[in-house]
């Protein structure tokens, strides 16, 4: 089933292979602007059914790590559309990552204090400039309380940043509501000690996540439209227990939105493991796309097809050293491993540990 058709929407996946959102941070600067390196990134990795952007910032405010391409701007709207068009030659569809990070930022890479749920700092680093030159790991912000305007505002953003997407050619967008950034940030109870309709009871903790998932579906159409949550991945160091609950009753508000799709992120940094009776509950309360993604091998993404708990799923790092990910798999031929070498150039640089690796050779 892996290497079959199909239909998301009005869009024929040639597979069911996804190639995952991975931040690269390769982007033209000043300005943040995608550019021809890129467009040959994502044109080699076209054997995907569907190719899912690096996180794309909505807006400056919501930038978190240097050098990420935005979609705020006519010259990133631009850029963009060198890697749509790159992307639909070479025979696949391509959807972006809106994505506002929250707290998760430092002053230095967006310019404005970080904001959140609630003013409670996060211990993490993002990739950002050093204080001697050049570009590493920094220490978080700590960041402020959003204010009702910062939330009204934050949703026009993602409203014009899908609009944007849409003028750069692409098949439509994934809001980045997984991974501690913003979303997440608000449905977590240690993260979210507000008083308003924005805290306090499940409903209120996904409302603006809802609320934002209905303004840019209303926007660009709910067909173009998908949706990523991390349920099972803990944030700041501790699992919440209650995210399993909330994700299946905001599963249950977003069902009558007819969304593109809901992406499942798992097995990454500290978590649970998912039970299969959360996929079940969430088959049977959720009646669109299933995409999940986290470390899946071919025979457990079979075996998840097969029972028909997902029907897409996204691959992420085997990505970054095979461009024809798809095409070795179905073929059963060798994997580039991804390597200690690797790392060193995922974010940042030119060409090398980016296009540079090769396709199977017969």
């Amino acid at each position: 089933m892996l290497f079959d058709h199909y239909t998301l929407g009005p869009l024929t996946l040639n597979n069911r292979v996804v190639m995952a959102p991975m931040t690269r941070s390769r982007s033209s600067q000043p300005g943040n602007v995608p550019n021809a390196l890129m467009a040959e990134y994502y044109r080699q990795r076209s054997d995907a059914g569907l190719i899912i952007t690096e996180g794309t910032p909505v807006s400056p405010q919501g930038r978190g790590y240097s050098m990420t391409p935005g979609i705020y701007s006519q010259d990133q709207i631009a850029g963009w559309r060198l890697v749509t068009d790159a992307v639909h030659a070479a025979g696949s569809k391509i959807f972006t990552q809106l994505w506002h990070v929250g707290r998760r930022s430092h002053s230095s890479i967006s310019g404005h204090q970080p904001m959140a749920a609630s003013a409670i700092k996060v211990p993490d680093q993002v990739y950002g400039p050093l204080p001697y030159g050049g570009f590493g790991m920094v220490e978080t912000d700590p960041p402020k309380a959003m204010s009702k305007t910062d939330i009204d505002n934050t949703i026009a953003d993602f409203v014009q940043a899908g609009k944007n997407a849409i003028a750069a050619g692409f098949d439509g967008v994934e809001i980045h509501g997984a991974h501690g950034y913003l979303f997440d940030n608000f449905m977590r109870q240690a993260s979210n000690q507000r008083n308003d309709e924005y805290g306090g009871s499940m409903e209120n903790r996904y409302r603006f996540l809802l609320e934002t998932l209905s303004a840019v579906a209303k926007a660009i159409g709910s067909d173009k439209v998908g949706v990523r949550l991390s349920p099972h991945v803990h944030e700041g160091g501790t699992a919440d227990a209650e995210m399993p609950q909330l994700t299946l009753q905001a599963l249950r508000a977003m069902a009558p939105l007819n969304l593109a799709y809901v992406h499942f992120s798992e097995n990454i940094a500290d978590h649970d493991e998912v039970p299969d009776e959360f996929r079940r509950q969430a088959r049977a309360i959720y009646p669109g796309t299933i995409m999940v993604a986290g470390k899946k091998t071919k025979a457990i993404a079979e075996d998840l097809l097969q029972q028909e708990l997902v029907d897409l799923v996204a691959f992420g790092t085997p990505y970054v050293s095979n461009p024809d990910y798809a095409t070795r798999l179905q073929n059963d031929w060798p994997i580039t491993e991804f390597d200690a070498d690797a790392r060193l150039t995922l974010y940042g640089g030119d060409a090398k540990g980016y296009t540079d690796y090769q396709q199977h050779q017969l």
